[in-house]
């Protein structure tokens, strides 16, 4: 049976929620949706995040999902309207009603093939995350509100542990500066979001930024809240703090940072995520304001392979792998900084 030819209307749709189903927004079946929202005002279950450096001690408080944030076009997922969704659902019980085994399907698990609205996507939300809660962000706030602030650290643990494990070789290159660092261990890219727009992203006038976040994203962060984020998801997160960075420091130039490699070699899925948003997150460099450098090929050997010298738990950089890191943005830094 030529399908298309039968349905015209099926093809450009199909092609459509095909494209947003790779990016992980479309559902194509009752048997896998995301779980429902909270009501509003009610925080759904959840548990604490990670991270050895995170929010401070304290009671641990529900995470609720907060609003969406604005996303760049070049980074933004194509999502299919209500109306487009409909049509597809009408063309695929056309479809259904031609197909005798397909319908007998249908009868047994029912919804099976019924076109799903796509997911929200958490990355790219105002949510305040176990990390950004309590005693680190109410520290990052008062320095904000200090300003005489040239440079901004911002991301996870991986730029955090300048602090700790990078230390030595941050007083080295970039000790003479006024930086301050922001990156929370642990967080993700919607924790960023929410600690820019509460206090973290007033207060000061930075001329330039580092930042690299979207790891942690890779996965749910040890809660029953939080999204495992495919690749485009991931970048549609950055796009947002990229966005919402701009927006706090008009006139400063953000040095945007790919995702670090993580895992012994490029099999790693949560590298192969990075690596989805590595390639979109690219779009967003304009030779402007903002400024794309992927570093992550001075980690690896001649075979892609990331070594424990460099990053010992495959995720966290060494002081050696610090040392890389510094040696590759400093005159980068320097220029942006002019």
């Amino acid at each position: 049976m030529n399908t298309v030819r039968r349905f015209p209307l099926l093809c450009p749709l199909v092609r459509v929620l095909c494209t947003a189903a790779l990016a992980g927004s479309v559902v194509i079946s009752a048997l896998a949706q995301p779980p429902p929202a909270a009501p509003p005002g009610q925080p759904p279950a959840g548990s604490r995040g990670g991270g050895a450096r995170g929010g401070g001690r304290g009671p641990v408080a529900p995470i609720v999902i907060g609003p969406a944030a604005p996303v760049p076009a070049a980074v933004a997922i194509s999502r299919p309207t209500e109306a487009e969704i409909a049509q597809a659902n009408d063309a695929l019980k056309k479809l259904l009603a031609t197909d005798n085994s397909a319908k007998a399907l249908q009868a047994k698990y029912a919804g099976l093939f019924t076109v799903q609205p796509p997911r929200a996507n958490y990355a790219a939300t105002y949510t305040q995350t176990q990390q950004r809660m309590g005693a680190r962000h109410e520290g990052f706030v008062e320095r904000a509100k200090q300003g005489d602030i040239d440079l901004l650290f911002d991301g996870d643990s991986i730029t955090d542990f300048w602090g700790t494990t990078g230390k030595p070789v941050f007083d080295k290159y970039f000790g003479a500066m006024k930086v301050a660092n922001f990156a929370i261990s642990g967080d993700r890219t919607e924790g960023l979001l929410w600690g820019l727009k509460n206090g973290e992203g007033q207060g000061f006038s930075p001329k330039a930024i580092m930042l690299m976040i979207g790891t942690n994203n890779t996965g749910t962060g040890n809660t029953a809240v939080l999204q495992a984020a495919s690749g485009p998801e991931i970048a549609e997160g950055v796009g947002a703090v990229v966005m919402e960075m701009q927006k706090d420091f008009p006139n400063a130039k953000i040095l945007l940072l790919a995702v670090f490699p993580r895992g012994a070699d490029a099999t790693d899925a949560y590298r192969q995520k990075n690596e989805a948003a590595n390639k979109l997150i690219a779009k967003l460099h304009d030779g402007q304001h903002v400024f794309y450098l992927d570093i992550g090929p001075k980690f690896l050997d001649a075979n892609g392979t990331l070594t424990r010298e460099i990053m010992p738990d495959l995720l966290h950089p060494s002081a050696a792998g610090y040392e890389i890191w510094a040696e590759a943005v400093k005159d980068k830094l320097a220029e942006l900084m002019k």
